[in-house]
């Protein structure tokens, strides 16, 4: 007797490579057009505030973020600026407690993200200072603006060390080329920057200084280099500590 095998073909179309990627394109087109509305809705809400119209101008924003919140979750950056902007017109409402709830959303985005060295973060800080200062709570207003300037300060010396670096890296390519002139004023720009963020000893300041004299040395600017090598401070000796065997060995 024979056995009649039956081959039974079964389709699995919910595996199909091609179907997923058709979904992963039209995901993709859905959440850029959304985003594209939800800027749309910012934007109305930037003109709706300008105009005093607080009331739209919430509408738009609430709009705006309620989309942004489901496609970018609730820790976007974009919707850290959208909370801020609530957050402000709140205050201009008088609605200082949903000012404040919005305020803070925005500040915990920033300093999770940003951390507390950025200018956005100082600005969130900075806000929730003014609102206290509406609010009457002068105390807690004096502590956010407080960290508003210790930020803004940090900023400012952070930017001015990288311009320090940037003249030092600009006066090294203008040696190579040849440019002594040039690159002695810019490791002079450097080092009026280094002198006054890190004093004179400090390691950076101190090779600048180095520099400069090895240039006006090479340029048989001796009297120049002579002056600029008198602020190197001279490095003490190290002396190494003997062990002494107390067996006589």
């Amino acid at each position: 007797m024979h056995k009649i095998l039956f081959l039974i073909m079964l389709t699995f179309t919910a595996c199909s490579p091609l179907l997923s990627l058709k979904n992963l394109n039209n995901n993709s087109q859905q959440k850029h057009q959304a985003l594209k509305e939800a800027n749309i809705l910012n934007n109305k809400g930037v003109r709706a505030y300008k105009q005093h119209d607080y009331k739209n101008a919430i509408k738009y924003y609430k709009q705006s973020i309620a989309i942004k919140e489901k496609f970018l979750g609730t820790e976007d950056l974009s919707i850290a600026t959208s909370y801020n902007n609530l957050g402000l017109i709140y205050k201009k409402t008088k609605e200082y407690n949903k000012a404040l709830s919005y305020l803070l959303k925005a500040l915990n985005i920033r300093k999770k993200t940003l951390g507390k060295r950025d200018s956005r973060t100082a600005e969130s800080f900075n806000n929730l200072g003014t609102l206290y200062a509406t609010m009457g709570e002068i105390s807690k207003a004096k502590i956010l603006t407080r960290q508003t300037i210790k930020i803004k300060k940090d900023i400012i010396r952070k930017e001015k060390i990288d311009t320090a670096i940037s003249y030092t890296n600009l006066a090294v390519l203008e040696e190579i080329q040849g440019d002594t002139s040039s690159a002695i004023e810019h490791h002079k720009k450097a080092l009026e920057i280094n002198k006054s963020i890190f004093g004179e000893e400090h390691s950076v300041t101190q090779l600048n200084y180095k520099n400069i004299s090895q240039l006006y040395f090479a340029t048989q600017q001796y009297q120049k280099a002579k002056e600029y090598a008198s602020h190197i401070v001279k490095e003490e000796t190290q002396l190494e500590d003997i062990e002494v065997n107390q067996d006589g060995y």
